[in-house]
Order: C-alpha cells, then sequence, then structure tokens
C-alpha cells in the first residue's frame, strides 16, 4: 500500500513535526487540523487545512471539524472497488492512505479529583475515534498511527518500500481499535462512578439513573468495562508450566505496585509482583515507622518503631526463619543503617518510598535483588475495585479499606483493655486485615509475634500463631479476622498467657467465648468489622 496523503490530527505533539516533515520528504500530501496545523506550519510542514480539503469550516469551538463526507469518504472508499473510486471522482474526493491521530487526555483530566463533570465531557474526543475507527475499518487500503512511538518504524518502511506491508496495516488497525477500546473504557467507567456522583450531588436524593431503573442505583455498573495496558510479559506465572503477563490501569496517583520504579535487580516475576502488592497495601497501613515481611502473600513480621532500621530489625526477628526469600516493604525511604540490616538476608524485593544514595551503594551490590520505589506513600486504596476471576465470570468488590477507630470497639468483658493493650490490638488488627482467613495475629509492642494464616478451621490458625509466639505470647494480645464460633480460641489464648483478644463478634455463641474470657481474666472487644481474605 503505497501512501500519497496523510491526514494527521494529534492531541499528543510528541514527535509529529519529525514524523510529518519525513511524510512530506516522501512526496505525502499532509492535510490537518487546528492546533497540529499550527505546529506543523509554523516549522516550515508543508501543510494544508482540513476545512479547506473539506470546503467547510471548523464549528462549535471545534467540536466539528473532521466530521466531513469529504474526510470520511477519503478514508473509507475501497481502493479495488471501482464504484467507490468513481464516486470519489464524481464528489472530487480525494482518498486518504494514511491517518494518524491521537485522542484528547480524558484519563489524564479525569485523574484530577476536583475536575467537574463539564471539564470531563470536554475531553470525550468525537471526531478523533470517528476518524481511527473509519481508517482501522479500512485497513487494506489506510494505514492508521495511533502511537506516537510507531512513528519512526513507518517511517523507515515507507522509506525502504515505498509503503505499507499487510502485517503492518493489520498491527495497527489491531492497535487502532485497542486504542478506541481502552479510551472508550476509561469514559464508561468514570461516568459509572465519580461521574455518577457528581451529577448526584446535583440532584440530592436521586442517584444518577433512578429514573430509568426506578430506584437506587448500584455502586457497579450493568456492564463493566475494564481497561488495561501491558507493561510486560512475564517468564512464567505461578510455576513455569503458566503464560503470564503483567497489565496496568493507567490510572493516575496513589501508591500502587504497578507505578513503582525498579531501581535495581533482575526482571520481576508473577509471583514478585502479587507477593510486592500485598506488601505495599499492609505498610500503607501505618503511620509510624513501619517494615513489613511477606511470603507467599501472606506477612510474616511486621512491626513499627521510632525509625525505619528499627521497624525493620523488629520485623526480621518477629520471623527469623519465613523471611528467608521473602519480600520486605518500608513505609519510610531506606536510609544506609536499615539498607545494612537488609543486605544480611536473602530477599528477593525491598519496597520503600525512595532509597538514599548510601543505602543504594549498599544493595546494589546485591546483583539480583530487586529495589523498588513507590514515592512519598499514599495510604489510600488503590483506585477501582477489587477484581477476582472466576471460570466464566469475574466477582467485584470494593476494597478492604476501612480504618477503624479503636475507641469506638466495644468492651465485653470485665476487664477492659489497658490503653497499651488496645494500641497493640489496632496494629493487630491491620496485619489481620492482610492475613489470608482464617487469620489470627499475637502481637505485643507493635511487632508481630505470631501469625495463623489460611487455615480451614480458626483453631487451628490461633494454635500456629501462639506456637510460634511461644513464651513472648504471655501479656501479648490476638486479633482474629471473624468471630469466634466456639470459646476454644479464647481457652487456646488463656493457655498462652495471652491478655486481650480483638474479634468482629456476631456469633450465636458469642455469650460462651466471653464468658470464658472472664473465667480466663482476659480483656475482650468486638470491632464490629469482620476481615475476611480469600
Amino acid at each position: 500500500m503505497g501512501v500519497k496523503r496523510a491526514l494527521i490530527s494529534v492531541y499528543d505533539k510528541r514527535g509529529i513535526v519529525e514524523f510529518a516533515r519525513g511524510l512530506a520528504d516522501l512526496g505525502v500530501e499532509i492535510i490537518s487540523t487546528g492546533g497540529t496545523y499550527r505546529a506543523l506550519h509554523g516549522a516550515g510542514v508543508p501543510v494544508r487545512e482540513v476545512a479547506e480539503v473539506a470546503g467547510f469550516p471548523e464549528i462549535l469551538d471545534g467540536r466539528v471539524k473532521t466530521l466531513q463526507p469529504q474526510i470520511h469518504a477519503g478514508i473509507l472508499a475501497i481502493r479495488s472497488n471501482p464504484r467507490h473510486m468513481a464516486q470519489l471522482a464524481e464528489h472530487g474526493v480525494a482518498p486518504i492512505d494514511l491517518v494518524v491521530v491521537n485522542l484528547y487526555p480524558f484519563r489524564e483530566t479525569v485523574a484530577n479529583p476536583a475536575v467537574t463533570l463539564e471539564e470531563a465531557v470536554e475531553q470525550i474526543d468525537i471526531g478523533g475515534p470517528a476518524m481511527v475507527r473509519a481508517a482501522a475499518k479500512n485497513w487494506q487500503d489506510v494505514g492508521v498511527v495511533v502511537n506516537p512511538d510507531r512513528y519512526e518504524a513507518i517511517l523507515a518502511e515507507l522509506r525502504e518500500t515505498g509503503g505499507l506491508s499487510l502485517q503492518t496495516r493489520f498491527a495497527l488497525m489491531l492497535e487502532a481499535f485497542q486504542h478506541t477500546a481502552a479510551y472508550d473504557g476509561a469514559i464508561a467507567g468514570w461516568l459509572a462512578s465519580r461521574g455518577r456522583e457528581l451529577v448526584a450531588a446535583r440532584a440530592p436524593g436521586q442517584e444518577a439513573g433512578d429514573g430509568a431503573s426506578g430506584g437506587a442505583a448500584s455502586p457497579f455498573p450493568d456492564t463493566l468495562t475494564l481497561t488495561f495496558t501491558k507493561v510486560q510479559d512475564l517468564r512464567y506465572g505461578e510455576n513455569p508450566h503458566q503464560v503470564a503477563a503483567f497489565y496496568s490501569d493507567g490510572t493516575a496517583g496513589g501508591t500502587v505496585i504497578a507505578r513503582a520504579r525498579q531501581l535495581h535487580g533482575k526482571e520481576l516475576s508473577y509471583n514478585n509482583i502479587n507477593d510486592a502488592h500485598a506488601a505495599l497495601e499492609l505498610v500503607k497501613e501505618f503511620d509510624e515507622p513501619a517494615a513489613v515481611a511477606i511470603k507467599h502473600a501472606n506477612p510474616c513480621g511486621v512491626a513499627v518503631a521510632p525509625t525505619i532500621a528499627e521497624a525493620f530489625r523488629r520485623a526480621y526477628e518477629a520471623d527469623t526463619v519465613s523471611i528467608f526469600g521473602g519480600i520486605v516493604a518500608l513505609n519510610r525511604p531506606c536510609d544506609r543503617e536499615t539498607a545494612a540490616l537488609l543486605s544480611k538476608i536473602f530477599l528477593e524485593i525491598v519496597i520503600a518510598p525512595d532509597f538514599e544514595p548510601e543505602a543504594l551503594q549498599v544493595l546494589t551490590r546485591k546483583k539480583n535483588l530487586r529495589l523498588l520505589a513507590v514515592g512519598p506513600i499514599d495510604r489510600n486504596p488503590p483506585a477501582g475495585f477489587d477484581l477476582k476471576r472466576v471460570g466464566g465470570g469475574l466477582l467485584v468488590q470494593g476494597w478492604d479499606a476501612v480504618q477503624e477507630d479503636p475507641a469506638s470497639w466495644k468492651p465485653v468483658t470485665a476487664k477492659a483493655p489497658t490503653p497499651e493493650q488496645l494500641r497493640d490490638l489496632a496494629f493487630a488488627m491491620k496485619v489481620c486485615k492482610h492475613v489470608k482467613s482464617n487469620a489470627i495475629v499475637v502481637a505485643k509492642g507493635g511487632q508481630t509475634l505470631g501469625v495463623g494464616a489460611g487455615q480451614m478451621n480458626r483453631i487451628d490458625a490461633a494454635r500456629f500463631a501462639l506456637r510460634q509466639a511461644g513464651d513472648a505470647a504471655r501479656g501479648a494480645v490476638l486479633a482474629s479476622d471473624a468471630f469466634f464460633p466456639f470459646p476454644d480460641v479464647v481457652e487456646a489464648a488463656g493457655e498462652a498467657g495471652i491478655a486481650a483478644i480483638a474479634q468482629p463478634g456476631g456469633s450465636i455463641r458469642d455469650e460462651e467465648s466471653i464468658t470464658r474470657a472472664n473465667e480466663l481474666g482476659i480483656a475482650m472487644v468486638f470491632t464490629g468489622v469482620r476481615h475476611f481474605r480469600h
């Protein structure tokens, strides 16, 4: 396919002048719109305005500029169809062989939490997607370029062969439809969530969509459109026989693993990324300096302290065995003292807001250790929903992002927790939120002593955590992610010397657990919030 005429209309003008100049040097006629025309004309690139070609000016503040028969007929005409070509000649329309378009920055606009509905709507591109889809549909005769990273390769192929191969045009078509699908998905997703909220705020008492549905609107749209961009292919999945890749949802802002910068070490694996996400989300729970050690997506050691080095030392001492080959997350920049401690053990990844130069000097001596910088910690949960794929469908829920206030917890025993015990219970429950159910956490002094994760019954989870804590359980606290169906966990806690317990409550046998706690002299509070994690 030769290229004699190109239409260029881009919001992102990276490299566009050089690309257009390269096309012009190959004898390609260029037509363009608005700001793109001015950029090309100002740079001395030969270019004609679309308004001149179409015989109709841009109107409605630029809302209508390429939505013209002269433009779309030139894109959509099938060159091998004599009737199409005769109609072009009859109406004086010249074919357009290359469409270079990228779209208004909707996703970037709505990343601003203060954006208005009107500002967002104005960034919904109409003419751009129409041209992209038209060119993609007619891919056998028209090339369509939506990605500035393609410019150099396109020019190289045109210079070498004088045209674009069938394989290139197909690849460009596929990329174009993926581009418009992601764009529309971002619009639909934002309107279904934040857009709905903005409309509801204008008409209190009536949610957006009530008129059509006759009832209160669900936070979940009837059609869920998800758009993700591939970051990288991975060597394999959870196991070597599984293929895998890593995708980003492209949302801006927030502290999430998808936007971490890798400063050192070998390529991340599927399990690395999954575990790193678990570590980061847990360390975000804490205001004070905190360190989290993760193994197989479960915390094996967590601690807070006045300094980040001390926090890591205590997290390591919480379980010196399981941390081997694990992942560590810090919520303060990694300094030289902390780096020296980290370097003494085998770790897969260290995650921190940043790494001081002296810390990097120490840690980069370990060739394979991956270092991830995530920037200043934002304690908010990731944007959007928590998703879990099942055969034939998708489970969707909000993130478990509740920030519990221990002052609101209900003491249910004769003995109430001391202020120090209440602080430890709050610490333990933050950890418990991030442990696979059934989950039990034993802690004291802002340090985990034992973690019982993923057991099929609660008493086994408690026995594991208490056995791991050993003698240190005396005077410590215990947190549970869900209620006690029987008083057996309270009894095990009493035998180990646990001083205080936090659990959601809500069992039909709550009174049995309360009675047993009173008999054993254990303080117990009901939090009212369950934290199952499957």
